[in-house]
């Protein structure tokens, strides 16, 4: 796939309608709705095979994702916020439930996500100002090891200081908007 460079403009998907996509362990795409690539601006044969960070914008602090990833390897669904880059550079903001999927023998074998349309509340009020931050603090850094390990305890510092897990937190905010 090609670089893309963000474009600031922001694209939207309609509230009553989910992204749901599936990977291998590793992150590759397996499977991608309908919405996904038309949101996402790419054919279904275009990201299948692809990583699923194809749509990963640059605005996204590495730190949230060390934590998704670590979650759902422990076999633990987990909630998030995240901001994708389409192919054209336009950002789409999603609430994303990822959840591990395993086979008979309670092996995980894949990930599952469905993206429903964020709350804007929560989005300003919350999370782009708490994401500016915490990409503030990775960027200041540069070594990726550094910055990766000063972005995760932004991350779990600003979760501590709410007096809840993660969990609680991002349903507490998905809540009170």
């Amino acid at each position: 796939m090609r670089h893309v460079t963000p474009s600031g403009r922001e694209a939207f998907f309609p509230a009553s309608e989910l992204i749901v996509s599936k990977t291998d362990t590793k992150g590759r795409l397996t499977y991608a709705n309908r919405l996904f690539c038309d949101v996402a601006g790419y054919s279904e044969a275009e990201l299948i095979g692809q990583p699923h960070n194809v749509i990963r914008h640059p605005d996204m602090p590495r730190a949230v994702f060390k934590l998704l990833w670590d979650a759902v390897q422990q076999g633990r669904e987990i909630f998030a916020y995240v901001k994708n880059m389409t192919r054209s550079g336009d950002h789409y903001w999603v609430f994303a439930h990822v959840t591990p999927s395993f086979d008979g023998a309670g092996r995980i074998v894949g990930y599952h996500s469905n993206r429903r349309a964020p709350d804007r509340g929560v989005l300003e009020g919350a999370i782009i100002p708490l994401y500016a931050d915490i990409l503030h603090t990775e960027r200041s850094h540069r070594n990726a090891k550094d910055a990766l390990s000063a972005g995760s305890r932004a991350l779990s510092d600003f979760v501590a200081s709410r007096k809840a897990s993660y969990d609680e937190l991002m349903f507490s905010l998905k809540s009170a908007a």
